[in-house]
């Protein structure tokens, strides 16, 4: 069996002196567990506020790139409008030089 020591005053010492151990630590176990119960719940309590603070600022977190991810998406969808446009510009561009220079080595081919 393992050993115990409790260290006491000599006031409390002298008071339990004389008196049944086993029957005041009987009396006090309901006591005793119900101060663990209760410190086991406020310990609990901090865990879960601290957890309820993290997910919020996770959810918060979550929503900012949300946001940023639909405004990328939307950027994309603009500059792909853009560049179709650019491509579509370029390519009549690209068609007025070729006409140009077919007339100019039609000029200079006489």
């Amino acid at each position: 069996m393992s050993e115990i020591k409790i260290v006491l005053k000599k006031d409390r010492f002298r008071e339990l002196k004389g008196k049944d151990i086993n029957e005041l630590l009987e009396k006090s176990l309901p006591q005793v567990e119900d101060t663990l119960k209760a410190e086991r719940e406020e310990v609990l309590s901090e865990k879960l506020r601290k957890l309820e603070e993290k997910l919020r600022k996770m959810e918060e977190e979550i929503e900012e790139l949300r946001e940023f991810y639909e405004k990328a998406l939307a950027d994309r969808e603009l500059m792909m409008a853009e560049r179709d446009r650019l491509r579509a510009e370029n390519e009549e561009f690209r068609k007025a030089v070729e006409a140009k220079w077919r007339e100019l080595e039609k000029v200079h081919g006489e």
